[in-house]
């Protein structure tokens, strides 16, 4: 009836318009814009701008783009109102395309609008130049200062993940609004710069004439729960309350997810109380809060009155449950939630799909993780970061860097998590070449700004040998976070600079950043492995005394290596007994490791009877035994003990060294035959071991199995693989060149030796990376000092 009143009825041109505006405004559903757009045919104003541009702005409310396009394209003159709208409405490359016609084929001129408008549709785009572009065009063409475009610019920097330039636009706007504000905090929590959110977020109410709003409390919750600074959320909540928000459904949202992240459950739940009618994204908070608090039986219960209540769940409510940071005992569980995601046809959303692979990574079943992930309809950055990282946590970096590889081919673009990932997986196979190439795509990226990226090059560098360069780009550093000083200080600890941790310490103490436990881990092995045995029982004292940090069992096996390897043997017991919680695998493992190194058996029975008890399946300790007792030619009950694991059907990990030769890694392992060059390389090691043994190098064959001849022993000790990576290092390069090498397990006494007579023979600097630390070894001389 209201369409035939529109055709009978007869009014002044203005009037009419008037009419359809209105009638546009008030239409809900593409059928009414259909109906509506035809009586505005019928009736003459399909040429009027002004009706055109309102029934195309409402096309794009009900996300009708393609009839969008087709109106759009019906116009003979359109203006720069109806331009913006088309350029707002497609938000993707068409925004692009319509902003070139723009300048090219009319005689418009964008605004403020247009340049707003077309820079966050570059956001959507995979390549960061057009943005860039478009913002150099709005700087000429007088509009680099305005508020709207500068929020716009803002937003896309951010959303790239250019941190600097977007921190340079902020900073240089004349004028900045809560909107702006509110962009710069939330855009810096995408990017996981929750120190710099807070940071901004204060600087926001100290300058005292923006108003806050209840988008600026929902935005900065987040980085406060990420940094678990509680006590400055219950600030915020203060302040939420003062200004009228806290009862907000988004923001009482916000702050059940604070809390249920800083581990107070309780507070999360009479928060989710409060709410009358909670939505599904209260829902969802409350749901994960219970599932990261570890009370999986409680959100699963809460999951399913959501579904009794006739909600449709979305993916969030799905990856909220999925119990991604305490996997442990939920593989059924998880099994579940997977069928349950297959039959709801939910598992096709990428966030589901991902926050499952995450957990089966987690929970080591890699196989599932990589079939879901092969499964996957749309692999996004997150899915690939998720499986990538998942080989990374297991310990398959080959097959961490063999899928970035297939992900650079995909041509899927990495993001700061990506590169994190996998120089992750670079430091821990020692691939030095992979870890400079990502260093090179870091600043193609130009992700050096990101901390978390800046951090995982220190660990990188640090790991395979680059200490050097790790200290480079530590000082090139600007901002620091607590897990860049703890790459660093572990670093030194690693290379025996033991020294230099304690340095960089009192640096980072006075710099004001709180040390955690991995700072005084880090500091306590750095000690271990430099002999600063009162040093480290200073910094043992200082954690518990200054700091008041609870020592974890971690921290107690470090002071009793600390104490052990210094030859304290009967300090590190009295250590052990005196603890204030009962001693586990870990401390009487490092007091039976320093008995093999000082031959006190009569302690390492004590350690070893422990261990057995403790730890009965660890392998590592029986051979431990087995060598003491070889190096005091016990050899009864050196074999006793080595029948014992053949009992208990226990495998020792098989030594194998790593060498990289023109940036292909070559594997090798004891008496390694396999090689291509094998002739070549036993050649090199017979002529290394003549001129050796003419230096006075004897070889070291105590720990070597007892029933066999002494010359077959020397021959068992000749072909480890450390001296057969060495020896293809020597040929393989040219005279003069560094040699770098990573072995999987601790460097026996034999090859230590051996490697300080061939630095010496060579005149080459050779490192090694065992299991425990780096050697440089120089002129006959290692940098451990033989502590090792």
């Amino acid at each position: 009836m209201l369409m035939k009143s529109a055709i009978t009825s007869t009014y002044s041109p203005t009037g009419s318009r008037n009419f359809f505006l209105n009638l546009l405004k008030k239409s809900t559903t593409l059928s009414h814009l259909t109906q509506t757009h035809a009586q505005i045919i019928l009736n003459d104003f399909q040429n009027d701008i002004s009706t055109i541009t309102k029934l195309t702005h409402r096309l794009f409310d009900l996300k009708a783009t393609s009839y969008a396009r087709h109106l759009f394209l019906s116009i003979p003159n359109p203006d720069l109102f109806l331009f913006n709208v088309l350029i707002k409405g497609f938000s993707n490359a068409h925004s692009i395309s319509l902003y070139t016609h723009l300048r090219k084929c009319t005689h418009l001129k964008p605004d403020n609008f247009t340049y707003a408008f077309a820079i966050a549709s570059a956001s959507t785009l995979s390549d960061e130049k057009v943005g860039i572009l478009l913002h150099q065009h709005a700087v000429v063409d007088g509009y680099g200062s305005d508020l709207f475009v500068g929020t716009a610019v803002v937003d896309f920097y951010l959303k790239n993940w250019r941190i600097d330039l977007a921190r340079k636009v902020f900073d240089k706007m004349p004028v900045r609004d809560t909107v702006s504000w509110n962009s710069m905090i939330s855009g810096l929590v995408r990017n996981c710069c929750f120190d710099d959110a807070v940071w901004v977020f204060e600087r926001m109410l100290k300058d005292g004439g923006i108003p806050l709003d209840s988008t600026t409390v929902a935005a900065i919750l987040p980085a406060l729960a990420e940094l678990q600074e509680l006590t400055l959320g219950m600030e915020v909540q203060c302040l939420a309350i003062k200004l009228g928000f806290h009862s907000y459904v988004h923001v009482l949202t916000g702050f059940i997810s604070l809390y249920s992240k800083c581990g107070d459950i309780e507070a999360a739940k009479l928060l989710f109380g409060e709410i009358r009618r909670p939505d599904l994204v209260s829902y969802n908070a409350m749901i994960s809060g219970y599932t990261s608090n570890g009370e999986s039986e409680c959100s699963v219960r809460l999951f399913k009155q959501l579904l009794g209540s006739g909600e449709k769940v979305n993916s969030s409510s799905i990856v909220g449950l999925i119990p991604v940071f305490h996997p442990f005992g939920y593989l059924s569980l998880t099994d579940c939630i997977h069928g349950f995601c297959v039959k709801s046809g939910i598992l096709s959303q990428p966030s589901v799909s991902t926050a499952l692979t995450t957990v089966y990574s987690r929970l080591n079943e890699i196989k599932s993780a990589r079939l879901l992930f092969d499964e996957s309809f749309e692999k996004t950055p997150a899915s690939w970061n998720a499986m990538i990282s998942g080989y990374t946590q297991n310990g398959l970096t080959e097959a961490a860097i063999s899928l970035f590889q297939e992900m650079q081919r995909s041509k899927v673009s990495p993001n700061p998590v990506t590169v994190t990932s996998i120089l992750s997986a670079c430091a821990q196979l020692g691939t030095l070449s992979l870890g400079k190439w990502v260093h090179s795509l870091v600043k193609s990226k130009n992700f050096e700004s990101n901390i978390y990226v800046s951090t995982a090059l220190i660990d990188m560098y640090a790991k395979c040998g680059g200490i050097s360069e790790a200290r480079e780009l530590f000082d090139l550093m600007v901002g620091k976070n607590v897990v860049t000083w703890n790459a660093m200080i572990s670093g030194y600890g690693l290379h025996g600079q033991g020294q230099d941790a304690l340095k960089l310490f009192s640096e980072m103490s006075h710099s004001g950043v709180t040390p955690n436990g991995v700072t005084f881990l880090s500091l306590l092995y750095a000690c271990s492995h430099a002999g600063l045995v009162e040093e480290g029982e200073k910094i043992f004292q200082s954690m518990i005394l200054d700091y008041h940090y609870k020592p974890l069992p971690e921290h107690y096996a470090c002071m009793v290596d600390i104490l052990g390897r210094a030859g304290q043997l009967e300090k590190a017991l009295k250590f052990i007994k005196e603890m204030p919680v009962e001693p586990g695998a870990p401390e009487w493992g490092a007091l039976l490791g320093a008995c093999v190194i000082h031959k006190d058996k009569k302690i390492a029975r004590v350690a070893s009877e422990k261990l057995f008890e403790l730890d009965p399946e660890s392998v590592g300790y029986y051979v431990l035994l087995s060598n003491l007792y070889s190096v005091e030619r016990n050899y009864r009950l050196a074999a006793s003990v080595r029948q014992n694991v053949k009992k208990r059907k226990l495998a020792k990990t098989p030594g194998c060294t790593l060498i990289e030769i023109s940036e292909t890694p070559h594997v090798f392992t004891s008496g390694d035959q396999s090689h291509p060059q094998a002739s070549a390389i036993y050649a090199m090691l017979e002529k290394l071991i003549r001129k050796m043994k003419e230096a006075g190098f004897q070889t070291e064959i105590d720990t070597a199995l007892h029933d066999v001849e002494e010359e077959e022993k020397e021959l068992m000790i000749n072909v480890h693989s450390e001296k057969l990576a060495i020896a293809f290092g020597l040929i393989a390069t040219d005279p003069g060149t560094e040699i770098r090498i990573f072995k999987n397990l601790r460097v026996c006494v034999d090859c230590h030796t051996a490697t300080k007579f061939i630095s010496k023979i060579t005149e080459r600097v050779i490192v090694v990376r065992d299991a425990n630390r780096f050697h440089h070894f120089k002129d006959g001389l290692c940098s451990c000092g033989d502590y090792w």
